[in-house]
Protein backbone atom coordinates (compact mmCIF):
# COMPACT_ATOMS: atom_id res chain seq x y z
CA UNK A 1 0.00 0.00 0.00
CA UNK A 2 3.10 2.38 0.29
CA UNK A 3 3.70 2.85 -3.67
CA UNK A 4 -0.36 4.60 -3.19
CA UNK A 5 0.67 7.07 -0.51
CA UNK A 6 0.15 10.47 -1.32
CA UNK A 7 1.67 13.21 1.68
CA UNK A 8 -0.17 15.89 0.77
CA UNK A 9 -3.13 13.74 1.54
CA UNK A 10 -2.12 12.69 4.11
CA UNK A 11 -1.83 16.07 5.65
CA UNK A 12 -5.35 16.68 4.59
CA UNK A 13 -6.57 13.59 6.31
CA UNK A 14 -4.98 14.27 9.40
CA UNK A 15 -6.58 16.98 10.17
CA UNK A 16 -10.13 15.06 9.39
CA UNK A 17 -9.18 12.56 11.65
CA UNK A 18 -8.15 14.11 14.96
CA UNK A 19 -8.44 11.29 17.35
CA UNK A 20 -6.28 9.09 14.93
CA UNK A 21 -2.43 8.68 15.91
CA UNK A 22 -1.28 10.66 12.39
CA UNK A 23 1.43 7.50 12.36
CA UNK A 24 -1.20 5.32 11.36
CA UNK A 25 -2.40 6.93 8.11
CA UNK A 26 -0.66 6.95 4.65
CA UNK A 27 -2.71 8.94 3.01
CA UNK A 28 -3.85 6.78 0.31
CA UNK A 29 -6.85 8.17 -1.86
CA UNK A 30 -10.59 6.53 -1.83
CA UNK A 31 -10.43 6.01 -5.61
CA UNK A 32 -7.22 3.71 -5.59
CA UNK A 33 -8.50 1.72 -2.31
CA UNK A 34 -11.50 1.33 -4.06
CA UNK A 35 -9.71 -0.41 -6.77
CA UNK A 36 -6.97 -2.36 -4.34
CA UNK A 37 -10.26 -3.79 -3.27
CA UNK A 38 -11.86 -5.17 -6.36
CA UNK A 39 -8.52 -6.42 -7.87
CA UNK A 40 -8.68 -8.16 -4.00
CA UNK A 41 -11.98 -9.38 -4.95
CA UNK A 42 -10.86 -10.65 -8.24
CA UNK A 43 -7.66 -12.10 -7.47
CA UNK A 44 -9.46 -14.44 -4.30
CA UNK A 45 -7.49 -12.11 -1.97
CA UNK A 46 -9.97 -10.84 0.43
CA UNK A 47 -11.16 -13.45 2.42
CA UNK A 48 -7.63 -13.99 4.05
CA UNK A 49 -6.93 -10.02 4.09
CA UNK A 50 -10.95 -9.87 5.77
CA UNK A 51 -9.62 -12.71 8.43
CA UNK A 52 -6.99 -10.26 9.47
CA UNK A 53 -8.58 -8.41 11.88
CA UNK A 54 -6.83 -5.97 13.70
CA UNK A 55 -5.20 -3.69 11.07
CA UNK A 56 -2.62 -1.19 12.18
CA UNK A 57 -3.34 1.62 9.61
CA UNK A 58 -6.43 3.37 8.32
CA UNK A 59 -6.25 2.85 5.03
CA UNK A 60 -6.15 -0.70 5.62
CA UNK A 61 -9.64 -0.80 7.89
CA UNK A 62 -11.17 1.72 4.55
CA UNK A 63 -10.02 -1.22 2.36
CA UNK A 64 -11.49 -3.61 4.92
CA UNK A 65 -14.96 -2.26 4.27
CA UNK A 66 -14.49 -1.60 0.88
CA UNK A 67 -14.53 -5.13 0.73
CA UNK A 68 -17.23 -5.90 3.14
CA UNK A 69 -19.81 -3.55 1.01
CA UNK A 70 -18.77 -5.47 -1.77
CA UNK A 71 -20.49 -8.76 -0.49
CA UNK A 72 -23.49 -9.64 -1.76
CA UNK A 73 -24.78 -12.66 0.48
CA UNK A 74 -26.29 -10.65 3.50
CA UNK A 75 -25.49 -13.78 6.08
CA UNK A 76 -21.81 -13.26 4.93
CA UNK A 77 -21.88 -9.56 4.93
CA UNK A 78 -23.51 -9.34 8.55
CA UNK A 79 -21.24 -11.75 9.58
CA UNK A 80 -17.99 -9.85 8.37
CA UNK A 81 -19.83 -6.24 9.58
CA UNK A 82 -20.36 -8.13 13.16
CA UNK A 83 -16.95 -9.25 13.27
CA UNK A 84 -15.93 -5.35 11.99
CA UNK A 85 -17.16 -2.81 13.74
CA UNK A 86 -15.85 -3.22 17.06
CA UNK A 87 -12.39 -2.51 14.96
CA UNK A 88 -13.97 0.72 13.53
CA UNK A 89 -11.57 3.53 14.69
CA UNK A 90 -13.14 7.02 13.24
CA UNK A 91 -15.85 8.09 11.89
CA UNK A 92 -15.07 7.97 8.34
CA UNK A 93 -14.32 4.22 8.15
CA UNK A 94 -17.60 3.98 10.61
CA UNK A 95 -19.42 6.02 7.37
CA UNK A 96 -17.82 3.72 4.45
CA UNK A 97 -19.49 0.86 5.91
CA UNK A 98 -22.84 0.38 3.55
CA UNK A 99 -22.59 -3.08 2.42
CA UNK A 100 -24.06 -3.84 -0.69
CA UNK A 101 -26.62 -6.84 0.13
CA UNK A 102 -28.57 -4.96 2.53
CA UNK A 103 -29.64 -2.66 0.39
CA UNK A 104 -32.71 -3.44 -1.26
CA UNK A 105 -33.51 -5.02 2.46
CA UNK A 106 -32.03 -3.75 4.96
CA UNK A 107 -34.83 -5.80 7.61
CA UNK A 108 -31.23 -8.09 8.55
CA UNK A 109 -29.70 -4.44 9.62
CA UNK A 110 -32.49 -3.03 11.47
CA UNK A 111 -32.77 -5.99 13.60
CA UNK A 112 -29.58 -5.52 14.65
CA UNK A 113 -29.77 -1.54 15.55
CA UNK A 114 -30.87 -2.06 19.21
CA UNK A 115 -27.63 -4.11 20.19
CA UNK A 116 -25.70 -1.89 18.37
CA UNK A 117 -27.01 0.97 20.34
CA UNK A 118 -26.37 -0.78 23.48
CA UNK A 119 -22.69 -1.59 22.24
CA UNK A 120 -20.01 0.23 24.74
CA UNK A 121 -18.12 1.13 21.30
CA UNK A 122 -19.12 4.62 20.23
CA UNK A 123 -18.50 3.36 16.40
CA UNK A 124 -21.07 0.81 16.78
CA UNK A 125 -23.54 2.90 17.85
CA UNK A 126 -22.46 5.76 15.58
CA UNK A 127 -23.10 2.92 13.28
CA UNK A 128 -26.72 1.97 14.35
CA UNK A 129 -27.66 5.55 13.62
CA UNK A 130 -25.99 5.25 10.07
CA UNK A 131 -28.18 2.54 9.58
CA UNK A 132 -31.60 4.26 10.64
CA UNK A 133 -30.36 7.19 8.21
CA UNK A 134 -29.42 5.37 5.55
CA UNK A 135 -31.78 3.04 5.07
CA UNK A 136 -35.25 4.03 7.33
CA UNK A 137 -36.23 7.72 7.02
CA UNK A 138 -37.83 7.50 3.87
CA UNK A 139 -40.82 4.74 2.69
CA UNK A 140 -39.00 2.74 5.76
CA UNK A 141 -39.73 4.77 8.24
CA UNK A 142 -41.28 4.54 11.97
CA UNK A 143 -41.34 6.86 14.45
CA UNK A 144 -40.62 4.92 17.03
CA UNK A 145 -36.93 5.11 15.15
CA UNK A 146 -36.91 8.85 16.35
CA UNK A 147 -37.40 7.46 19.80
CA UNK A 148 -34.35 5.16 19.70
CA UNK A 149 -32.29 8.03 18.42
CA UNK A 150 -33.96 10.60 20.37
CA UNK A 151 -33.22 8.70 23.65
CA UNK A 152 -29.94 7.73 23.33
CA UNK A 153 -27.52 8.69 25.66
CA UNK A 154 -23.96 8.95 24.82
CA UNK A 155 -21.06 11.01 25.62
CA UNK A 156 -18.31 10.83 22.90
CA UNK A 157 -19.02 13.67 19.97
CA UNK A 158 -18.90 11.36 16.89
CA UNK A 159 -21.85 9.56 18.50
CA UNK A 160 -23.85 12.46 19.32
CA UNK A 161 -22.61 14.10 15.65
CA UNK A 162 -24.65 11.52 14.18
CA UNK A 163 -27.54 11.60 16.18
CA UNK A 164 -27.81 15.37 15.22
CA UNK A 165 -27.42 14.48 11.62
CA UNK A 166 -29.91 11.85 11.64
CA UNK A 167 -32.84 14.86 12.88
CA UNK A 168 -31.45 17.16 10.65
CA UNK A 169 -32.70 14.76 8.11
CA UNK A 170 -35.54 13.37 9.86
CA UNK A 171 -36.81 17.27 9.51
CA UNK A 172 -36.06 17.12 5.84
CA UNK A 173 -37.62 13.88 5.07
CA UNK A 174 -40.12 13.41 8.00
CA UNK A 175 -40.90 16.93 9.17
CA UNK A 176 -44.12 16.68 10.93
CA UNK A 177 -43.15 13.50 12.92
CA UNK A 178 -39.83 15.04 13.69
CA UNK A 179 -40.10 18.60 14.32
CA UNK A 180 -41.86 17.68 17.64
CA UNK A 181 -38.50 16.27 19.12
CA UNK A 182 -37.20 20.43 18.45
CA UNK A 183 -39.98 22.59 19.38
CA UNK A 184 -40.42 20.55 22.99
CA UNK A 185 -37.14 20.33 23.35
CA UNK A 186 -37.21 16.29 23.95
CA UNK A 187 -33.25 16.52 22.86
CA UNK A 188 -30.44 17.04 25.04
CA UNK A 189 -29.27 20.63 24.39
CA UNK A 190 -26.08 20.56 22.49
CA UNK A 191 -28.04 17.64 20.04
CA UNK A 192 -31.23 20.21 19.85
CA UNK A 193 -28.98 22.97 18.79
CA UNK A 194 -26.79 21.04 16.15
CA UNK A 195 -29.88 19.57 14.67
CA UNK A 196 -31.30 22.90 13.57
CA UNK A 197 -28.02 24.28 12.87
CA UNK A 198 -27.36 21.65 10.42
CA UNK A 199 -30.96 21.71 9.20
CA UNK A 200 -30.90 24.96 8.34
CA UNK A 201 -27.91 24.69 6.43
CA UNK A 202 -29.71 22.31 4.50
CA UNK A 203 -30.92 23.36 0.94
CA UNK A 204 -33.70 21.04 1.39
CA UNK A 205 -35.75 22.71 3.96
CA UNK A 206 -37.96 25.77 3.05
CA UNK A 207 -37.16 29.09 4.31
CA UNK A 208 -40.43 29.12 5.95
CA UNK A 209 -39.06 26.14 8.05
CA UNK A 210 -36.15 27.56 8.68
CA UNK A 211 -36.94 30.69 10.06
CA UNK A 212 -38.78 28.81 12.10
CA UNK A 213 -36.28 26.33 13.54
CA UNK A 214 -34.28 29.39 13.97
CA UNK A 215 -36.90 30.38 16.67
CA UNK A 216 -36.23 27.48 18.59
CA UNK A 217 -32.71 27.50 18.96
CA UNK A 218 -31.47 27.69 23.19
Amino acid sequence: MQPLRDDAYRTFMTGLLPTMDPARILGVRTPALRRLAAEMNKEGLAGAFLDALPHALYEENNLHAYLVNSVTNKASALRLLKAFLPHVDNWATCDALNPKAFRGDPAPLLACVPEWLAAKHPYTQRYAIGVLLGHFLSDRFEERFLKLVGTHQSDEYYVNMMRAWYFSMALVRQWDAAVPWVAQRRLDPWTHTKTIRKAVESFQITSERKAYLKSLRQ
